[in-house]
């Protein structure tokens, strides 16, 4: 189950980053994240309550809250490197994130992937970073980008490595990401708060009513976000860690092919390459697993 639970967060994670990307064309990146957070804790609030899961509350419940600290960091990291350097550097770079931290828990853990794993998890890191159409020419990215950059990977893998942390039952794990949700709203609401005092609007051109009619997609991509969190969880749980991690960053090729779909982007042959070597990695994975 954990290869399935791990592909169901790649794919979540894919739609969420696609919707997100879509919502950040008309709407502040900030009003994104804590709108979208907001949607999904008042759903995830609903769901506590139906299944009694504040009776699962507990000291691991810190993991949920460092998680929703360090997550609209990386966030606002992400899009301010988005903003200043190529999509084709820095989406990849920052996907290394997803992998590398769960994997390195995984290692230290004692976990000892076999062959045919570790063969699956060379090809399909390869093939996401190739899926997000790298650079291998023109002009040098600044520093501060790469810092970014970095620091938005390091965080993503950082909240896959506490989520996991955060509970042991499902209706804990309901209760972790509920917390993790409250959090990301009140820091995001905070970065939102500075942001507005130096001038710069929260609300889209139109207003409430713009904003009004965004709700649904926000509310898919929050909850999109949220299932991903819960689905990584339960891979992590449900087998090693090293295979849920290197599985879950195929998020990228997802988000690929959205735009290929629904925006008719065309791919590039590296893109083309990239996500075929991801699907044969991750098929080389489950079978190894």
């Amino acid at each position: 189950m954990t290869a399935v639970f791990a592909l169901a967060t790649s794919l979540l994670w894919g739609l969420a980053d696609f919707g997100g990307g879509l919502l950040t064309r008309r709407l502040q990146a900030l009003t994104v994240v804590v709108v979208s957070q907001a949607l999904a804790a008042v759903v995830l609030g609903a769901i506590v309550l139906a299944t009694g899961g504040w009776r699962e509350a507990g000291p691991q419940l810190w993991f949920a809250v460092a998680a929703g600290v360090v997550g609209p960091v990386a966030l606002l990291c992400f899009y301010r490197a988005l903003a200043l350097g190529p999509m084709g550097v820095v989406s990849p770079l920052a996907s290394f994130g997803t992998v590398l931290v769960p994997l390195g828990v995984g290692l230290v853990a004692g976990e000892r992937p076999g062959t045919l794993q570790v063969t699956g998890m060379l090809v399909a890191v390869v093939g996401v970073v190739l899926a997000g159409g790298p650079r291998f020419g023109g002009a040098s990215v600044a520093g501060r980008t790469i810092a970014l950059t970095l620091i938005s990977a390091l965080g993503f893998g950082t909240v896959m490595a506490l989520i996991s942390e955060a509970s042991t039952t499902v209706t804990g794990l309901f209760l972790a990401l509920f917390v993790q949700r409250l959090c990301n709203v009140a820091v995001g609401g905070a970065a939102l708060y500075a942001s507005m005092r130096r001038g710069t609007p929260a609300l889209p051109e139109g207003g409430l009513p713009a904003l009004r009619d965004a709700l649904p997609a926000l509310a898919f991509v929050g909850i999109a976000d949220v299932a991903a969190n819960g689905t990584y969880a339960l891979a992590a749980q449900s087998g090693p860690v090293t295979i849920a991690a290197v599985l879950a960053s195929l998020y990228p090729v997802v988000t690929t092919l959205a735009a290929l779909g629904v925006l008719k982007e065309r791919l590039r042959a590296v893109q083309t390459a990239g996500a075929s070597l991801a699907l044969v990695g991750s098929a080389l994975l489950a079978s190894g697993g």
